[in-house]
């Protein structure tokens, strides 16, 4: 095959020819000067970035528009040591994708799909000078995250992705359904969302505040659902639900999640910050097991991940309760 013929399309997922860095066209074979004229009014291909050429004189489509981005952003900084790419290698870098673009190849259906998007999002390291141009937005970070790869695309985690697509929408009700569905689809837990909106310094601004606030009330009403699908679904006694405990002469003693009084276990679904978490769940826990009460603590993250460990968890603290001394007496009040 001639090495000045255009390659033929594959999807972005396999090893694709079809969207090719100056770098990936020299490696070819390909000078400089072919491809400028190969890029002529008329002529086969198009460059689509700076450096970065569509092997085809149509529109591009999302997979083109996404490889474009990466290999823009993952092109090596300027005196940086050259070495010959690899041909069929994806020529990324560090480069990952972020924000709403990620989140539409996460597959979140609140997130309008690339193709609508005016720009694609890219994180790279913050030393990198790059500048944000056509439908490419260079975001920096201090210390990347760890990409996620979806179909041979590497994404920022869901967390980092929701973040930078907070940073730039102003839209209330388009921000309580991304961080909505970023919990009711099991892609994250509501602390590791707001922690990330934190380092974002976001949670300064009165949408977003109102956002979290819904997340937060969404992440746990998702919890409790798996929690109540635990208990039924492994054979568990049926708890009393939601209680507060205190002692005979009114002092309190903390709510819990659920409550087997017979065998004086109760269970703390984690939905603080982890913060509060510390240092309220320790308070409580060392009050109670004083009483004689076994207090297991689940974070959301634990429940999504493993029922079956949880429930193997409170069926032995159940039976421990046999050999232990009788509890102290506690009045269980709704909460």
């Amino acid at each position: 095959m001639n090495r000045n013929t255009p390659l033929s399309p594959r999807p972005v997922h396999e090893v694709s020819h079809r969207v090719q860095s100056a770098a990936q066209l020299r490696a070819n074979g390909v000078t400089a000067a072919r491809t400028a004229a190969q890029c002529l009014p008329g002529g086969p291909w198009q460059q689509l970035l700076p450096g970065v050429y569509l092997l085809h004189p149509g529109t591009p489509t999302d997979d083109d528009r996404v490889r474009g981005a990466l290999l823009y952003a993952g092109r090596p900084p300027a005196g940086a040591r050259r070495t010959v790419p690899d041909r069929s290698g994806p020529g990324y870098g560090e480069a990952m994708v972020t924000g709403l673009a990620a989140l539409a190849l996460y597959g979140f259906t609140s997130a309008p799909p690339v193709i609508a998007l005016h720009r694609i999002d890219v994180l790279v390291p913050r030393t990198r000078r790059l500048r944000s141009t056509r439908f490419v937005e260079v975001t920096r970070a201090t210390v990347l995250p760890r990409p996620q790869h979806r179909l041979g695309v590497p994404l920022a985690p869901v967390e980092r992705a929701l973040a930078d697509a907070v940073a730039s929408l102003t839209d209330a009700s388009t921000v309580r359904r991304i961080l909505t569905e970023a919990v009711r689809g099991g892609h994250c837990e509501p602390t590791s969302v707001v922690r990330e909106l934190n380092a974002a310094e976001l949670l300064g601004r009165a949408h977003v505040v109102d956002a979290v606030d819904a997340l937060l009330i969404e992440g746990r009403a998702v919890a409790e659902g798996r929690l109540y699908e635990t208990v039924r679904t492994h054979g568990l006694p049926e708890p009393l639900w939601n209680v507060e405990l205190s002692l005979p002469g009114g002092g309190f003693l903390g709510g819990v999640d659920a409550y087997w009084p017979e065998q004086a276990v109760a269970l703390e679904l984690g939905t603080r910050s982890p913060r509060e978490e510390r240092v309220a769940f320790a308070a409580e826990r060392e009050h109670l097991e004083r009483l004689g009460v076994t207090v297991v603590r689940v974070t959301p993250k634990q429940l999504r991940e493993s029922t079956a460990r949880l429930s193997v968890v409170l069926r032995t603290a159940m039976m421990a309760a046999e050999d232990r001394e009788p509890a102290a007496y506690v009045v269980v009040l709704p909460r």
